[in-house]
């Protein structure tokens, strides 16, 4: 195992994703309180994002509480938050590395994700694995979620380098034994990456 792998979050790395504010219109739009929304769906998005709820379940939940016409628009407007947009000059560089290192996703998502990511981003044909959290059932910062990438990218934990865009999850990277680099800026972390790949793997 002394192959060396990079190991990327999407939303803040490899998609900008600003907050758009939909929360705050749809709580304005329906005479809520601040915060209601995200209080009164806080078990759907737990459940959602570990896989304990379907995106059909999902969907059901939310055509209950606002009728389906509006429910389809509060999701078109979570999604255009979710995938944001491209951030092109990280992903270019990420496809030139492309038998330099073994490459791979992880990212704390929600049902649906997959599917809407591909045809936007194509991410499957960007690196080599993916691990949702809502497939996995594991999210950051569990140590157990970068255990299992660095199981499916089949590379020693120090091996690996992680890039994440929240100190959190970059903190228990490196306790789980990993290298990691916290995004601030596509140029450092391009760097980083760089010299982390311009030293050989080792054994330990």
């Amino acid at each position: 195992m002394t192959e060396r792998a990079l190991l990327l979050d999407i939303g803040g790395v490899l998609e900008h994703t600003p907050a758009t504010g939909w929360t705050a219109r749809w709580e304005l739009s329906l005479g809520l309180p601040p915060g209601a929304i995200d209080r009164r769906c806080a078990d759907l998005w737990t459940a959602g994002a570990i896989g304990d709820m379907t995106e059909a379940q999902v969907i059901a939940r939310l055509e209950a509480w606002l009728g389906p016409a509006a429910a389809a628009r509060f999701l078109d407007d979570l999604w255009t938050e979710y995938l944001g947009s491209p951030n092109e000059e990280l992903i270019a560089y990420v496809r030139t590395l492309r038998g330099r290192c073994r490459l791979g996703i992880l990212s704390n998502s929600f049902v649906g994700a997959r599917e809407r990511e591909e045809a936007a981003y194509a991410f499957p044909a960007l690196v080599d694995e993916i691990l949702y959290s809502h497939e996995t059932g594991l999210e950051k910062p569990d140590p157990a979620a970068y255990a299992l990438a660095v199981d499916r990218l089949g590379v020693a934990p120090h091996n690996c380098l992680f890039v994440d865009d929240l100190l959190t999850n970059v903190t228990a990277a490196r306790t789980a034994g990993l290298a990691a680099v916290h995004h601030t800026a596509n140029a450092p972390v391009i760097a980083a990456i760089e010299a982390f790949l311009a030293r050989p793997p080792s054994e330990s």
